[in-house]
């Protein structure tokens, strides 16, 4: 699959997530940061939007240890929270 369609996949997948929570926080992150994105990186992000929300947010706010498979800079940046944006 070509990489902008790749891109759109994980796009949709980020912003439906089930809860409106989940859906800013991962989303968000997402669209902060997926464009700059190398392939390894898309890989991780793939492979962490597979989990479960509650455990996704736990790592991000730091209520569970993040298991060592997804820990690394881009868990560091997912844990900074800086990218969600809810509009009012």
């Amino acid at each position: 699959m070509d990489r902008e369609t790749r891109l759109r996949r994980l796009a949709f997948r980020a912003w439906h997530r089930g809860t409106r929570e989940a859906d800013y926080m991962i989303g968000g992150f997402f669209d902060r940061y997926g464009e700059g994105w190398s392939d390894a990186e898309l890989d991780w992000f793939e492979t962490l939007i597979e989990e479960q929300d509650v455990d996704i947010m736990a790592w991000a706010i730091g209520t569970q240890p993040v298991p060592d498979r997804f820990a690394g800079p881009q868990m560091d940046a997912f844990r900074q929270l800086d990218f969600i944006n809810i509009p009012r």
